[in-house]
C-alpha cells in the first residue's frame, strides 16, 4: 500500500475533492460542498486535510472547533481504498489537527442509517454519546 501524505486543501484541489466526496455519498442537495469547503478554509478554527496517495486525492477530513470540542465533518476515503487504513490515517491527522489547537475532545455526527461509518468510528473508539441534536436553519435553508 502507497503510504498516504497529508496537508492541507488547496486551491486547485477543490474539485477532486467534491468528486470524492460525491463517490462517496456525502453531499447532499442543501449543502453545497464548495461553500462548506470556503468556509472552513477562510478562518483559524477550521480545515480541510487531505491525503495523498501516488499523486492523487485519496482521503479527506474537514475539521475544527469551537473552541472547547473539535468536529470532523466529510471523512471520505476512495472507495476502491477503503480498509487500507486511510480513514485511520486521516482521523488520526484531524486528532493531532485538534491537539496542535488545545482542543480536549473530538465529536462527529454520523447518520443513523450509515452503518459502516458507525463501525468505522467504533472501531477507532468513538462512542455513542447520550444526547439529542436539535438544529435550526437561520438562512431559510432545508434539512
Amino acid at each position: 500500500m502507497v503510504e498516504l501524505t497529508i496537508g492541507e486543501i488547496r486551491d486547485e484541489d477543490v474539485e477532486d475533492v467534491v468528486k470524492l466526496w460525491e463517490r462517496c455519498g456525502l453531499t447532499r442537495p442543501w449543502n453545497d460542498p464548495c461553500s462548506d469547503i470556503a468556509r472552513a478554509r477562510r478562518g483559524p478554527a477550521s480545515s480541510v486535510l487531505v491525503g495523498r496517495s501516488a499523486g492523487f486525492i485519496a482521503a479527506t477530513a474537514m475539521v475544527g472547533h469551537d473552541g472547547h470540542r473539535g468536529w470532523v465533518y466529510y471523512v471520505a476515503v476512495e472507495p476502491s481504498l477503503q480498509k487500507s487504513g486511510y480513514g485511520r490515517a486521516i482521523m488520526e491527522a484531524a486528532e493531532d489537527w485538534l491537539r496542535q489547537q488545545c482542543i480536549p475532545k473530538l465529536q462527529l455526527l454520523v447518520r443513523t442509517d450509515n452503518a459502516s461509518a458507525r463501525g468505522f468510528y467504533e472501531a477507532l473508539g468513538f462512542s455513542v454519546q447520550e444526547v439529542t441534536v436539535h438544529a435550526r436553519w437561520i438562512d431559510g435553508g432545508k434539512n
